[in-house]
């Protein structure tokens, strides 16, 4: 693939550096740029105004035809009865440290063995978990990639994994056909999240960009919601090599955060240490378009139709209960 001419991995962190100076010079080239969302709610006047020069352009490679993130529409959706329930098996002595690599921070695992995988769901193989991290906004009206009929989250999570069954590394998988699965989870504001503290305490030692701190015995299962239920696509990475490898299971119920973590995550800078300091803030690529993708899901529609139902006879009952309530106050 274009993005990865002359490009020698030899370790993550060196990995990361060496794209994000590729992103750069392919900035300088012609590329082909990917329609914008022609949804007009689903773009808010300023959500992209303030982006990393990362997501300033919204361009795709050179022929792509399965870009992410998209905007999934729940009718549009697809019920798969042949989609099985995800199966996820997390180690948390695998969990290595947690670094700032100058877009987002990442917690990294150990993957040399299958000790923290994924299996299941749309997936035919075993997939090792490599990294997680997440894409938020510089408020909370915005922050997530993708978007649920144009709903807009304040963040997400992507967990990362890859296919250990037809791939010797993950930079190998990186950019072949299913070589990755990525999990992405909504955060929407509530309650404090006692899972996600740990990560927050932890981030003001790394605010500066290539900082890097020990971080062992996570288990970021529990950063999922209890419920089971997904939609899945075929898409990309959203960030260079934007490689169209990229199984993506998104899960539809979101994790409540409070507002208090997200602070702490806009605290964090997209700058090393003596430089001019820019918050780590819309760190999230542009939608792109659905093109000709099939978006299935591993539950009902009639499931929210029913719930829509049940709602609208409850308010209507509401509605009738009012006045009688107001008149026995009287």
């Amino acid at each position: 693939m274009v993005f990865l001419t002359n490009l020698k991995v030899t370790n993550v962190t060196h990995f990361s550096k060496q794209l994000t100076t590729l992103w750069g010079q392919q900035q300088q080239q012609h590329l082909i740029p990917a329609r914008a969302c022609s949804l007009a709610t689903c773009t808010y006047k300023n959500r992209y105004a303030s982006l990393h020069p990362l997501w300033q352009s919204p361009i795709t490679i050179p022929g792509g035809s399965r870009q992410s993130p998209i905007n999934i529409q729940w009718r549009d959706s697809v019920y798969d009865p042949h989609l099985k329930p995800l199966e996820i098996r997390y180690d948390p002595a695998t969990c290595l440290h947690m670094w700032n690599n100058g877009y987002s921070f990442l917690v990294e695992f150990e993957d040399t063995t299958d000790k923290s995988i994924i299996t299941g769901g749309p997936l035919e193989n075993n997939y090792r978990l490599k990294q997680f991290h997440f894409h938020w906004g510089a408020i909370n009206e915005w922050g997530s990639e993708h978007t649920i009929d144009c709903k807009v989250f304040p963040a997400e999570l992507h967990l990362v994994h890859w296919n250990s069954c037809k791939y010797e590394s993950f930079e190998e998988a990186l950019m072949e056909e299913n070589g990755l699965a990525v999990i992405g989870v909504f955060l929407k504001l509530g309650a404090n999240h006692s899972g996600l503290q740990k990560l927050v305490d932890a981030l003001p030692s790394i605010k500066h960009k290539d900082d890097l701190v020990e971080f062992d015995e996570f288990d970021p299962s529990c950063l999922l919601p209890s419920c089971p239920d997904y939609w899945t696509y075929a898409g990309s990475l959203t960030t260079p090599p934007l490689s169209e490898s990229v199984t993506w299971i998104i899960k539809k119920k979101a994790i409540e955060v409070d507002d208090d973590q997200l602070e702490v995550f806009r605290m964090l800078l997209f700058t090393p240490a003596g430089e001019e300091e820019q918050r780590m803030v819309d760190n999230f690529r542009p939608l792109q378009p659905i093109m000709d993708r099939t978006v299935r899901s591993s539950f009902l529609i009639q499931q929210r139709r029913n719930i829509e139902t049940r709602s609208d006879e409850q308010i209507h009952h509401a509605q009738q209960q009012t006045p009688q309530a107001e008149h026995v106050r009287l």
